[in-house]
């Protein structure tokens, strides 16, 4: 008989052990412990500046948590395909941990757009992919420790929390009576999908390579669903009802942006709230399953970012058909 080898039980220890040093940190466990408080980061829309503006052509340019978050996505993306490539290049025919992973998620999306995109899936898969992987990762940058929760305090006028006892070693007062405004946190990484620039400029592309795609599978027929005047005098009836249509597609197009920014700015901005709201509550282990949700919650709204994206490609390189309305109205 052979011996197996005994298994690695390490990671249970540190897992322990971080939950004893939280108990011994923030919550005094049986009389003992530090009892730090624990302070919630203000909740603000806006991206915190964490450096001055800098004046441009294009306007003005500052360094904010969430552009550090994005540049992480992009380094960790980078790096993937490095992996990737550098294991192919040593002929190895089974990838393995990260990089195998990515590779059955790439697998897996390559699969939908071929059906889905038919001779067009060589144009469109690689935005259907690189959309997919960097909402999911940079969604997923939120379940890292000290993102959003480690920062600058800033003294500011207006509505913001005033903090107090931040840490065994600093003590921040409350405004004294009179007194206006308090301190804010401005965090160092914030979640960059919880910025609407990011979201919006996002939702841009998309949308642009919509019409892109339309354009290059159809050329100017491909405007005719916006401006369906071709039967509006031999069919009255059915010609004004196509130019409604048309009129309805050109909303449609530009509600695509707002649909796409909003969907997922308002579910990974939620989530980030509720992380952080139940850690200041419970501090301790109670987190744990709520990153679980956030890990689903960010890959669902990664992948249905993408597969919108994808799909509306697709659709966009089919023609509309003014056949097929002659037949319908016929």
């Amino acid at each position: 008989m052979t011996e197996t080898p005994k298994q690695k039980v390490w990671g249970r220890w540190v897992v322990l052990a971080a939950f004893v040093l939280g108990l011994f940190l923030f919550t005094g466990f049986f009389g003992i412990g530090l009892a730090i408080p624990v302070v919630m980061p203000a909740v603000v829309l806006p991206t915190e500046p964490l450096t001055a503006p800098i004046s441009t052509p294009f306007g003005e340019f500052f360094l904010s948590g969430t552009l550090v978050a994005l540049l992480f996505a992009d380094l960790v993306i980078i790096a993937i395909a490095i992996g990737i490539s550098s294991a192919v290049k040593k002929g190895k025919l089974i990838l393995t941990g990260i990089i195998g992973g990515v590779e059955a998620l790439l697998e897996m999306l390559h699969g939908m757009t071929e059906g889905t995109a038919g001779k067009w899936t060589k144009q469109i898969f690689p935005w259907f992919a690189t959309i997919t992987l960097i909402v999911m990762i940079a969604n997923w940058t939120e379940m890292l420790p000290g993102v959003e929760t480690i920062g600058k305090l800033v003294k500011e006028e207006g509505g913001h929390y005033a903090v107090q006892a931040v840490g065994p070693f600093l003590n921040v007062v409350e405004p004294a009576e009179g007194e206006h405004g308090g301190y804010h946190l401005f965090p160092y990484v914030r979640v960059v999908s919880t910025d609407l620039n990011f979201t919006v400029a996002l939702a841009l592309v998309a949308v642009v390579m919509i019409q892109y795609f339309g354009v290059k599978s159809q050329g100017a027929n491909y405007f005719s669903k916006f401006w369906a005047t071709g039967t509006l005098f031999s069919k009255p009836i059915f010609g004004v009802i196509d130019f409604g249509v048309g009129l309805l597609e050109i909303v449609s197009e530009f509600s695509k942006v707002l649909s796409f920014a909003f969907r997922l700015f308002g579910n990974i901005f939620a989530g980030s709230v509720l992380l952080f709201v139940i850690g200041s509550l419970v501090p301790v282990f109670a987190q744990s399953i709520f990153y679980l949700l956030e890990f689903f919650v960010g890959a669902i709204q990664a992948f249905v970012f993408g597969l919108l994206a994808m799909t509306f490609m697709a659709q966009a390189t089919q023609g509309h058909g003014g056949e097929h309305h002659e037949e319908a109205h016929a």
